[in-house]
């Protein structure tokens, strides 16, 4: 009996060490997901400053800041948007065609998988987090501009 409790216990401290260290030290921080890592955000500052002498697009500028939806909504934290230089988790799949690929990878519209997903991680994720109307909106707008880039 005695063996097996002190098994138990050395179980217990190894089981969470390792948690510890693969999700927290491995994977990062969980209280940093759902931001833009500051290298995107330098890099996104020093391409605005290049352009400066060039007309912006309206949705080109929010796109490159802490205010667009994708980063409000911690989408940011799993996923990049590379035509719209928007970096962010390697985790899901780069959304920069999302806008035209999705229905033949769901078998649904774009504006249905945001409002009713058919992959299990983004049902779990939207689920918890729904889009209202005006943010599926912004987040439809920045996904077409990213898959015409």
């Amino acid at each position: 009996m005695k063996k097996a409790l002190i098994s138990f216990a050395i179980s217990v401290v190894l089981g969470f060490g390792l948690g510890y260290l693969v999700f927290d030290v491995i994977m990062g921080n969980s209280s940093d997901s759902g931001k833009v890592p500051e290298t995107a955000q330098a890099v996104s500052k020093e391409k605005a400053a290049d352009d400066s002498s060039k007309p912006k697009e309206t949705a080109a500028t929010s796109s490159a800041n802490d205010d667009n939806i994708l980063n409000k909504k911690g989408c940011l934290g799993c996923h990049s948007v590379e035509a719209i230089n928007l970096k962010g988790g390697a985790v899901g799949p780069d959304l920069s065609q999302a806008f035209v690929n999705v229905e033949g990878k769901h078998g649904k519209p774009i504006e249905e998988f945001l409002k009713a997903p058919t992959s299990a991680v983004m049902l779990g994720v939207i689920g918890k987090n729904p889009l209202t109307d005006e943010e599926e909106k912004q987040v439809l707008d920045l996904l077409k501009q990213a898959s015409e880039k």
